[in-house]
Formats: C-alpha cells, sequence, structure tokens
C-alpha cells in the first residue's frame, strides 16, 4: 500500500523492459532537480575514480544501462550504451557480448545495470577481455547495509534482494526479475568463487554513497518526491553530519573494479 501510495503516476503503466521507460525515465530527470543534482554527484564520483584506478589506460570510455542517464552532459566523451535501441543513445549492445576489439577500452561505468545480468560472471570475463590491461568497470549498485536491504526488498516490486539467491539465474526479460544484492553476492559473498571463476579482475574500491537521504527524498525516478527543493540544502547539511552512519543508512555504493595486468 505504502508502496502504491509513492509510486511515480508517470511510469505506473510502462512497460519497464521497453523504451517507454527510457522515455518516461529522461522526463523525469528533467524535471526532478533533487535527483538530478544527486545523478550528477554520482557521475562525478564515477570519473574520479576512473582517474584513480585507470588513469594511466588509454582507450575509449563507455556507459553500459545509460538509458535516461546524464552522464553524457559531463563527459561528453562517455559512449552511451543500452540494452535497447533509443534515441539519445551511441548504440545498443549486450555488456554481456560487447561489440568492442581486444584490450580497446579504458573504462565502464554502470549505475544499477549490474545486478540485471543473469550471469555476472560473464560480464566480468568481457569486461577483462575488451579493457586494456589496468582499465576496469566503475559501478553503482544498491547497498547490502540494512536500510537499503529493507527499501530495496519492500519498494521495487519488479526486483528482488535476496542475499542467499545464487549469482547466475536463468536469461529472462531485461530489466524484470533482476536480484539487487547481486554485487554483495559476487563481491563479498562469493568473493573466494570470483577469485576461482574470474581471476583476472580485482576489486579495488568500495564506498557506500553518502547522498542518500535526498536520493530518498527526492523519490530516485519511481517514486514521487517527498520534500520541496528548497529543502535541499537543508538535506545536504543532514547527509554531511550523519556521514559517520553512512555505512548503516546508505542506499547505494560505488564498487571501482580493475582487470590486472
Amino acid at each position: 500500500m505504502f508502496r502504491k501510495l509513492l509510486f511515480e503516476p508517470a511510469i505506473a503503466e510502462v512497460d519497464l523492459d521497453s523504451v517507454d521507460r527510457i522515455i518516461i525515465h529522461r522526463e523525469i530527470l528533467a524535471r526532478k532537480r533533487m535527483i538530478r543534482e544527486v545523478m550528477f554527484e554520482i557521475y562525478s564520483r564515477q570519473h574520479e575514480l576512473d582517474r584513480q584506478y585507470f588513469g594511466a589506460v588509454t582507450g575509449r570510455r563507455v556507459e553500459i544501462g545509460a538509458g535516461s542517464s546524464l552522464m553524457k552532459t559531463l563527459f561528453p566523451d562517455v559512449e552511451s550504451t543500452d540494452v535497447v535501441s533509443c534515441p539519445g543513445l551511441d548504440r545498443a549492445l549486450d555488456a554481456m557480448n560487447m561489440p568492442y576489439d581486444d584490450q580497446s577500452v579504458r573504462a565502464i561505468f554502470g549505475i544499477n545495470c549490474f545486478h540485471h545480468f543473469n550471469d555476472p560472471y560473464k560480464f566480468l570475463r568481457e569486461l577483462f577481455r575488451v579493457c586494456r590491461p589496468g582499465g576496469g568497470a566503475v559501478l553503482v549498485e544498491p547497498y547490502y547495509g540494512p536500510v537499503a536491504a529493507l527499501i530495496c526488498k519492500y519498494l521495487y516490486a519488479t526486483e528482488g534482494f535476496d542475499k542467499k539467491a545464487p549469482a547466475v539465474r536463468p536469461p529472462g526479460r531485461p530489466m524484470s526479475g533482476a536480484n539487487q544484492a547481486l554485487s554483495y553476492i559476487v563481491f563479498i559473498r562469493d568473493q573466494a568463487k570470483l577469485a576461482e571463476l574470474v581471476p583476472e579482475v580485482e576489486l579495488v574500491h568500495m564506498e557506500p554513497l553518502s547522498n542518500y537521504i535526498r536520493y530518498f527524498a527526492s523519490g530516485g525516478i519511481t517514486f514521487r518526491q517527498l520534500l520541496p527543493d528548497a529543502a535541499i540544502p537543508l538535506l545536504k547539511s543532514a547527509e554531511a553530519a550523519l556521514s559517520f552512519l553512512r555505512s548503516t543508512l546508505a542506499i547505494h555504493y560505488v564498487l571501482a573494479v580493475r582487470t590486472k595486468t
């Protein structure tokens, strides 16, 4: 009942596996300043980590699952891609079977797309193939802390949050049926399995994001905004004051995965 009350009316009847999802999400981002500012902060943090960990590597930079993303407005050199074709994207591609030459990519960026892969190890092997040695991916995913687990489990009807599920699942629709706990399963719970199956990649950075109060208050692109934009300065101050609790309260976290040289 609570989820239905908060749900963004513009996407209530949209097929999340269709291109309509991208178009509606773009419209929501265009009119919601709070979530737009949060996303710009996330893009900037991803690129800081790109410079920090992959800065010595040359090659193309690619955003997967770009859909409604505004990353290209800040970083125009990044190639924007999604699993479905849509105007405004550079190309459509399957991130588990990318159309790039071996060792031609420096960095891959993704926000809330890793947990949609039915075989994350296949994606990571593909990451190793297309990236130059020392390149890699910067991914933003649902966090595995208590608050994020509660929110992800009960507010998102088309996606689950199951820390006990297997990492690999049967192929399904691109957006529906995902497990938002997948990054936790692959990089934390089953890290020994990751080292066995894809020894060519390593997790070099993991950090809970601190803009969770504004993200929740904004409703993201799925729910109604709970507070007016005038509250943004106050919410940012609250985030700064509670930064020591972000490992408990965070909704998302950022991971950097590097290919070994």
